[in-house]
């Protein structure tokens, strides 16, 4: 009977492909606080200047603050330590979504309403405004919709 690697070689050859792994922010945990008060907070990396989908995770952040009590931090790329990724978007210390990763760095609002449902977020006592505009255009899409 014949070993292929002996526990040593192993070894070696494992610590060797971790070194190989990048070394990114994203990989180091989310940058800035991950709690408030006990309670978690959703980090938003974005792009120095913001891109099309660092400004729908923002959009998808104001939405979230208006049903759900939740602390929000935006933190541009450059502050966010070396080898960040943006966008990227974290929910305490996981990591939800990063360029080239996780959803391409891009969130919607129900992935994220069903995290903070899962986690016992506690609702605003009332809707923001943003909700109310939200219905307001999504008849006026359906209207559109219906004379095309």
């Amino acid at each position: 009977m014949t070993r292929l690697l002996n526990p040593f070689a192993l070894m070696l050859l494992l610590l060797s492909l971790l070194l190989l792994l990048p070394s990114t922010g994203a990989y180091a945990g989310a940058p800035g606080a991950t709690e408030i008060d006990g309670q978690k907070v959703l980090t938003l990396v974005g792009r120095d200047p913001p891109g099309l989908r660092c400004n729908n995770n923002m959009q998808v952040a104001a939405e979230l603050s208006n049903v759900y009590k939740i602390p929000v931090q935006l933190i541009p790329v450059t502050f966010a330590g070396p080898g960040a990724k943006a966008p990227a978007v974290y929910y305490g210390d996981e990591l939800i979504a990063a360029d080239g990763g996780n959803l391409n760095g891009m969130i919607d609002f129900t992935t994220l309403a069903d995290i903070l449902e899962l986690e016992g977020v506690p609702l605003q006592d009332q809707g923001g405004r943003l909700t109310e505009i939200k219905s307001e255009f999504e008849k006026l899409k359906q209207a559109i919709k219906t004379v095309q």
